[in-house]
């Protein structure tokens, strides 16, 4: 089987073609190939398919522990790359079906291939445990062994449990899988533990739910930024920068809530030929 390796800010993928050939979505096979030690290693598998609901492309997540996702970042991104850099879609502006529906990339070329990438991730949801479309963002506190801990939760198509609390790497280390799994998400939730410094960016870690701790996380750093703007951290209608441990991102969310844009690289890293 043939596969591509991509990773966005260091928050890496394989890449199957599902375009030009009949691909089956293998849960089991995806978690294998992402294994680091016997598979090829990476943080997800993502299925680049034919377009559907007027969309060009469609692309599909399966985790590391081969679970699917509704929605990724970082992996939208790599997709965009992959399929202009391909001929898979007709110019530098585009839409991509995912489980969150059709979303819009604008690509950026150099030397005829994709250099970044910016999608209209659409529009944030302001949730809490047991409720979601909430008008406003409502601050929760979880409970755990580890002592409790305040954020609050969107969604961008997948769940986000975002804090600013001031946690040691140490306690963030403990805390990162307890909260991803905690009862109060039943199925999981993706974690970041965010930092506003005095210029107005953004630092984040990120627990990714059935991926663990990545480098990166672009739905995480569209929830936190989103957070962020709601509690007067940053501002509305401007990009902000927001580091991750892979990297930088830049962030737009409208004041209206409409929609949020990230702008952010993508990198091909090689290809190869998987042997099942």
């Amino acid at each position: 089987m043939i596969f591509w390796k991509y990773h966005g800010i260091g928050n890496d993928f394989i890449v199957l073609n599902g375009i030009d050939e009949d691909l089956e979505i293998d849960n089991i096979l995806c978690k294998r190939m992402c294994d680091r030690h016997f598979g090829i290693g990476a943080d997800g598998v993502l299925y680049v398919l034919p377009g559907k609901d007027g969309s060009d492309i469609t692309m599909r997540i399966i985790n590391a522990d081969g679970s699917e996702a509704e929605m990724c970042g970082n992996g939208i991104r790599c997709v965009a790359k992959f399929a202009y850099d391909f001929g898979k879609v007709d110019g530098k502006r585009f839409t991509i079906n995912t489980l969150r529906g059709n979303l819009t990339a604008d690509v950026t070329v150099e030397n005829d291939k994709v250099r970044t990438v910016t999608i209209d991730m659409g529009a944030p949801i302001l949730e809490a445990p047991g409720k979601t479309n909430m008008e406003s963002l409502e601050t929760t506190t979880i409970n755990t062994a580890a002592g409790p801990v305040k954020g609050f939760c969107i969604s961008m198509g997948n769940p986000h449990f975002v804090t600013f609390d001031r946690l040691t790497d140490e306690k963030i280390d403990t805390l990162g899988p307890i909260l991803e799994s905690h009862r109060v998400f039943p199925k999981k939730t993706n974690v970041e533990f965010a930092t506003v410094d005095d210029e107005g960016k953004i630092h984040i870690r990120v627990y990714e739910r059935g991926a663990a701790w990545t480098l990166a996380c672009g739905t995480g750093a569209c929830a936190t930024t989103t957070a962020a703007a709601l509690n007067g951290m940053v501002p509305f209608d401007e990009p902000v920068d927001v580091e991750l441990p892979g990297g930088w991102l830049r962030v737009t969310v409208d004041k209206d809530l409409r929609y949020v844009r990230m702008e952010g690289p993508a990198t091909f890293v090689y290809a190869g030929d998987y042997e099942e």
